[in-house]
């Protein structure tokens, strides 16, 4: 099991919506772990010596710089590593909207940054290799995300209200509460949900239920690992 260097930005970064995390471990063994489904999109630059390989359930294999929807499909990531560390920024769905333009193809997938960002996205990984430190790549990544950014794509206001309403009630807010609220159908608010941040809201509930619970789990115990796999945490997807 892996013994994981964890560096934080310092002070945080300043996008809403989006925070970041280092990862590094020089085990020099075989890596096998579970990605654990999280309320928000998550970006991985690999930074390592030897490339570490993302598959999900589908089959689809990703590396070196990858994109997980919301509730990636069976998702693990797997690589003999000397050296590896990894770059993660996790954004919120409001944003990945905007910066990524595809969060309804991500709620259960992991993809190739490339295929969304294009030249720019290896060439920003080059920069964060070439980084001396991890706080320049942490300002790096955060540049590139402002770059990104694009208000022509954000998100519905209504779905906007209805994922904040989601997250500040930690799941359990019903959906006919947020039609009456928001003054849209069942359908549309349905519908748009589901373009817009990749999930249902029936299945973007379960998520943050399951990801409160997780965090409650792992806060109650010491542990050097970076968490469950999903099948023992009980997530059904």
């Amino acid at each position: 099991m892996p013994r994981w260097e964890i560096t934080l930005p310092s002070p945080p970064g300043g996008l809403p919506g989006v925070t970041m995390a280092a990862f590094s471990d020089r085990a020099n063994e075989l890596t096998d772990l579970a990605l654990v489904p999280h309320p928000a999109v998550t970006v991985l630059f690999d930074l390592g010596d030897e490339p570490f390989v993302i598959e999900d359930g589908r089959g689809a294999r990703q590396r070196e710089r990858v994109v997980a929807g919301l509730a990636p499909d069976r998702a693990r990531g797997r690589g003999l590593a000397r050296s590896w560390e990894c770059l993660q920024v996790r954004l919120s769905p409001l944003v990945a909207h905007a910066v990524l333009g595809a969060s309804a193809e991500l709620g259960g997938t992991v993809a190739a940054l490339d295929d969304l960002w294009g030249r720019e996205a290896p060439l920003i990984q080059e920069r964060l290799r070439e980084a001396r430190s991890w706080q320049e790549r942490f300002a790096i990544a955060e540049t590139a995300l402002a770059r990104r950014t694009d208000p022509r794509r954000a998100v519905d206001p209504e779905v906007a209200f209805s994922w904040r309403r989601m997250v500040a009630g930690r799941g359990r807010v019903r959906v006919g509460r947020l039609v009456a609220e928001t003054g849209w159908s069942r359908k549309r608010l349905w519908s748009r949900f589901r373009d817009q941040i990749g999930l249902t809201p029936k299945r973007v509930a379960q998520l943050i239920r399951f990801d409160r619970r997780s965090r409650a789990r792992r806060s109650s115990r010491s542990t050097t690992s970076p968490g469950p796999t999903w099948r023992e945490k009980g997530w059904t997807g």
